[in-house]
């Protein structure tokens, strides 16, 4: 009878053996595909490997050009080594990509938009133009190339090259974006012109508005014509202290703790670190972000494991690191675009407020693009259409709107205590 506990028992089996010989043919195919993943970082891994010393040269200048690998609709991209420079001025490789349009460009040079990555992890397989999908959360790569803009994407320096990440450091992260536009002009065939705007998501934001800052003094020879970003992580020390205790801390508090001590020695990391945190954070230093989001669930959420044993603000050595790593307003004259989700969990919408407000009030010229119900990854793939419309305005020297007179749809942040 199939009610019988034989019947039962034989069935039971099959389904026990079925899912065994499953779970086996995922395990042979997580294998498989980690080890045709090492053999193409093994083999991608001579390119970036900068001469030691590096020539005499300036910055952006190129190393190594080979093609990506990749198709890219409207143009075809190129994977690069180039010269950038340290914060103090030491010369330092960082590798990167270009993408570069098949329409015909403009007598005086192509525009050039510098696009600024996210928090990816800080091992060398984490950079952008290393990965197997490189344009994957780029779509709005090809809505640039048909306008002729060439388009041009730093790993920056210390990600997937040689030396220490300037994770978050303002000084480290522009000048890897300013110079990412010089190494684009360094390549004959991008004809790419002097003209550039500075657009990035999250850790990306912060590059780009850095960037912004050291523009006028640092690259003369480029006219920056406005910066965009998407959920900036502009506000550190407001998400600093809000962000301590959570999840996000094994994440961003993991490469901060692991990146800053190496460019600011008088910064010790047991000052602020929890136990657990210092017996993990160079694990998760290393990781890819997929991996380090799932240990800090892990971590924070099932385990209750705190990351910081205090906000990072109240350490007096590392908040002044802090202060020094936020970004000041950029000039008045200086067109700004900001995209931020309501919904957003990582950079919290509070804080961007916060920002519009303070930067309002000395004159800026402010467009924003409020979003809703849209995660913090994906940010900068839902406002990329505005970001895009708002590029080409401005680079057809349309005045900016201005939307500093509109009430945030969140309350701003309160001002932070000392």
């Amino acid at each position: 009878m199939s009610g019988s506990p034989r019947v039962r028992t034989i069935i039971l089996g099959l389904v026990t053996m079925g899912i065994l010989i499953a779970l086996l043919a995922w395990v042979v195919l997580a294998v498989s595909a980690d080890a045709r993943e090492d053999a193409r970082q093994d083999a991608l891994a001579p390119f970036y490997q900068p001469p030691d010393p590096l020539p005499d040269g300036r910055p952006g200048d190129i190393l190594r050009a080979e093609p990506l690998g990749v198709a890219v609709d409207g143009g075809r991209a190129l994977r690069i080594l180039y010269l950038s420079e340290a914060g103090d001025g030491t010369p330092r490789a960082a590798s990167g990509m270009v993408f570069i349009p098949e329409v015909r460009g403009p007598a005086g040079g192509r525009p050039v938009i510098s696009w600024a990555h996210g928090t990816i992890g800080l091992g060398d397989t984490c950079a952008p133009s290393r990965t197997s999908s490189p344009t994957r959360n780029l779509p709005w790569i090809s809505q640039m190339l048909a306008r002729g803009w060439v388009v041009t994407a730093t790993d920056y320096a210390g990600l997937g090259t040689p030396g220490p990440s300037g994770y978050l450091i303002s000084a480290e992260e522009g000048r890897d974006v300013i110079n990412a536009v010089r190494a684009a002009r360094s390549l004959p065939s991008t004809g790419a012109g002097n003209r550039w705007i500075a657009w990035g998501h999250s850790q990306g934001g912060h590059a780009a508005l850095a960037a912004g800052s050291l523009a006028a003094g640092y690259a003369p020879d480029l006219t920056l014509e406005g910066v965009a970003t998407a959920a900036p992580a502009a506000e550190l020390a407001r998400l600093f202290n809000t962000q301590w205790n959570t999840a996000n801390a094994w994440v961003i508090g993991s490469d901060v703790a692991g990146a800053w001590p190496d460019f600011y020695p008088e910064l010790a990391r047991d000052d602020i670190l929890s136990a657990n945190g210092e017996q993990h954070w160079k694990g998760l230093f290393n990781d890819c972000l997929s991996r380090a989001v799932s240990t800090a669930l892990i971590r924070q959420d099932v385990l209750r494991q705190d990351f910081f044993r205090m906000s990072p603000w109240q350490s007096p050595a590392w908040r002044e690191r802090v202060r020094e790593n936020t970004p000041r307003p950029l000039p008045a004259s200086m067109p700004f675009f900001v995209g931020q989700s309501t919904a957003d969990s990582v950079v919290l919408p509070e804080t961007t407020a916060s920002l519009i407000n303070r930067w309002c009030a000395t004159g800026m010229r402010i467009t924003t693009d409020w979003i809703g119900q849209t995660p913090h990854q994906t940010t900068a793939i839902v406002v990329a259409p505005s970001a895009v419309q708002w590029m080409q305005a401005r680079l057809a020297n349309q005045p900016p709107p201005d939307d500093c007179g509109i009430e945030a749809p969140v309350p701003a942040a309160s001002p932070m205590a000392g």
